[in-house]
């Protein structure tokens, strides 16, 4: 498979079955997880039963307990890039780059970017990061992206490494500091693409993956390259008129043989993540079999969706609005997920990013 993977943002989710509205919590700022725990599978787990809408509450090193030597764990190893460039202009003002992915043809030194302030940021115009290092701006694009060029004789990956900065949320309200290139990154992240963390993998450990193995519990391994896509909020009032930008996966040969042979023995696919969620039902054909390849997907899942790939989710806890709470609403019922998140605000969790999970279970 080569190609767009699922159907346009509009076509998948039903028109007038919900509103964006639908999907409005109240969070306490203090809730937002600004650091990650100290240890990454001591975060907290929601499970919540899809069938029953029952709650219970565990840390995440109880996962491997959830699951059985048939099933098949799927995680998603993008490696997020230090895509923020900052700098000046010519005036002195401050200025921001947020490099999304290289042109093809033009040796990485020419991109598609996010720049800040965007009217300031005109074609010709030049952004001063280092005396080794400035960005052009060449383009405007429609959708008001930029195309850039890294200038100053360093290759684009020495350029990101000496003075990118990882590319962290700013409902974190800070600023990136050493442990983020750790934190901010699955352990088991091997292709570099993302301008965000798939975070439902950051609970993971070494350690605890080899638990899950230990159990016989299968896994593999896909990628999705996360734009601006999982993150851009929904802002029209119907979700069938959000339109999702494509993001690029890879579906591996070993990936769709590992699905089929865990259908095979009857076991169960546990999703790590959103991310991975849109991949394995982009590709999926049927409910046994999944193609391998690469592509891009535009799939937007929002209630009502029928899943065919994945039967549990491990996931955070997302924004009000975000394409990201939607496609767990439509996993577990838009109801059951809510009055979880109501549970878990009443109970202390963290939210977003570095914050606490939740695993959906049939």
């Amino acid at each position: 498979m080569d190609g767009t993977g699922g159907v346009g943002g509009a076509a998948t989710a039903a028109r007038g079955t919900s509103a964006t509205s639908d999907f409005e919590y109240e969070l306490p700022p203090g809730r937002i997880a600004r650091y990650p725990v100290p240890r990454r599978a001591d975060s907290r787990l929601l499970v919540l039963s899809r069938s029953t809408g029952a709650i219970r509450h565990r840390r995440f090193r109880d996962l491997p307990g959830l699951m059985d030597a048939r099933d098949l764990l799927v995680v998603n190893d993008t490696q997020v890039f230090p895509a923020r460039l900052r700098g000046r202009k010519p005036t002195g003002a401050a200025g921001e780059v947020l490099l999304l992915r290289p042109v093809p043809g033009d040796a990485d030194s020419v991109w598609e970017a996010l720049v800040r302030p965007g009217r300031k940021l005109k074609p010709g115009r030049l952004l001063y990061v280092a005396p080794e290092l400035s960005v052009r701006i060449l383009e405007v694009c429609a959708d008001g992206r930029r195309i850039v060029r890294l200038e100053g004789g360093l290759g684009a990956r020495d350029a990101l490494e000496r003075f990118g900065e990882m590319p962290l949320p700013p409902y974190l309200g800070r600023e990136e500091e050493p442990s983020d290139r750790v934190r901010y990154q699955t352990v088991y992240a091997r292709h570099e693409g993302s301008v965000a963390a798939p975070t439902a993998g950051l609970h993971f450990t070494d350690d605890l993956l080899g638990e899950i193995a230990a159990r016989g519990v299968s896994r593999c391994e896909v990628t999705l390259h996360v734009g601006t896509a999982t993150f851009r909020p929904v802002e029209v009032r119907d979700p069938a008129d959000h339109t999702m930008e494509a993001e690029r996966y890879t579906v591996p040969e070993r990936a769709a043989r590992e699905y089929r042979r865990c259908r095979e023995r009857g076991g169960r696919v546990w999703a790590v993540g959103t991310t991975v969620v849109r991949t394995l039902e982009s590709v999926a054909a049927g409910r046994d079999r999944i193609e391998a390849g690469r592509g891009a997907t535009d799939l937007f899942i929002a209630p009502p969706f029928d899943f065919r790939a994945v039967d549990c989710l491990v996931t955070n806890f997302h924004l009000p609005r975000s394409t990201l709470l939607m496609l767990v609403a439509a996993f577990a019922g838009t109801g059951a997920v809510l009055r979880a998140y109501r549970e878990a605000v009443a109970a202390g969790y963290r939210f977003y990013s570095y914050g606490d999970a939740m695993a959906v279970v049939p």
